[in-house]
């Protein structure tokens, strides 16, 4: 966002550089870098007693989608009154320009599918349930938050998304899940997910370890059970579910949300080997970090201790919009040679 431009004073060259206006969409990198729009930021961040290192996560990421990740320490408010004095008072328009990564819908790649969307009520679920929307999709999203699943219902059409509220760890509301979708579904996103609270086996409880099994694990496992004899009868479908970049390590999470995510590998992986010769497609996408506003609580200092150095690696945060786009591609048609696989969206974490 900055240009350079050459003009002649006196039979001379003068260098001008000119840098682009801030917006709403404007990475953190760019506001920073920025000679009127980083004072302001380190500025702000001061006086919330927070130094602009730990937005290095962030710093690819719009700086609206802070809002999200900041779970209201950093209001919609203080981003439009930041963009106003970055500008002089005045808003400017978004500027999409070619260095930011948008997302761009693929027409009719779901046209007469059916794909149920865990989690559909925020984050990663409600992205991957939007695209499949937008996409020519009918999406049966299931949420344990109906306000969450009413707010992703009302920015698609009303014919294209029906939202259950549900928790998919109890047999009576899977059996919910199961009626609203009928008698065809061609996908199922297993998004759905909990963190622990990064503690080792010697801390952690039976509450804690129970809770990432039910949801991670029997959630997946109950709902892939329900659709897949619709699926075998079909003679096609594709399963995706989400695992973690705690899934390929021991380093990145408590003993409880690993063990879960590595058993969703296993549940992928075997689910795949048994029906991949009747047509169903089984994946995984294993995300690193996500701006979704999803953290740990009551975080063990053991644990803490133990994967911060390697937790300070993790390249930066990406938009729930990113994985959505590596979920629809293997749920899709286009993912056609692809089953058992774990698709690493991680920015790269998984290779270091």
């Amino acid at each position: 966002m900055v240009f350079t431009s050459r003009c002649s004073i006196d039979e001379g060259e003068v260098l001008v550089t000119t840098h682009k206006p801030l917006t709403a969409g404007s990475t953190v990198a760019q506001w920073l870098d920025h000679p009127e729009g980083g004072p302001f930021l380190r500025n702000l961040l001061a006086q919330a007693g927070t130094d602009p290192d730990a937005l290095a996560p962030a710093r690819n990421l719009p700086l609206k989608q802070v809002v999200a990740m900041s779970q209201g320490a950093f209001p919609q408010e203080v981003v439009d009154q930041l963009v106003l004095q970055a500008n002089g008072g005045v808003a400017p328009e978004e500027d999409l320009d070619d260095s930011t990564w948008h997302e761009r819908i693929v027409p009719e790649r779901f046209t007469g599918r059916v794909v149920v969307v865990t989690g559909a009520g925020s984050g990663i679920g409600r992205a991957v349930a939007s695209r499949v929307a937008r996409e020519g999709g009918r999406v049966i999203g299931v949420d344990v938050n109906t306000v969450g699943l009413e707010a992703t219902a009302q920015s698609l059409d009303a014919d294209t998304f029906v939202g259950v509220t549900a928790n998919i760890t109890l047999a009576e509301d899977v059996e919910r899940i199961v009626a609203a979708a009928g008698e065809r579904v061609d996908a199922l996103a297993n998004v759905a997910g909990v963190v622990d609270d990064f503690s080792p086996v010697h801390e952690t409880s039976d509450a804690v370890w129970q809770r990432c099994f039910a949801v991670n694990v029997d959630g997946a496992f109950r709902l892939s059970r329900a659709f897949i004899p619709l699926m075998l009868a079909a003679g096609r479908g594709s399963i995706v579910n989400v695992a973690s970049e705690a899934a390929l390590r021991g380093n990145a999470a408590g003993v409880a949300y690993t063990a879960s995510k590595h058993a969703v590998l296993g549940l992928t992986r075997s689910t795949a080997f048994m029906y991949g010769p009747q047509g169903i497609r089984t994946n995984a996408v294993a995300p690193g970090g996500v701006a979704t506003g999803m953290a740990p609580t009551g975080i063990s200092a053991f644990g803490q201790e133990r994967t911060s150095p390697f937790i300070a690696l993790m390249p930066p945060v990406a938009l729930a919009e990113h994985l959505a786009a590596s979920i629809t591609f293997l749920l899709s048609d286009d993912a056609v040679n692809i089953n058992g696989a774990v698709l690493t969206s991680d920015g790269g974490w998984s290779v270091q």
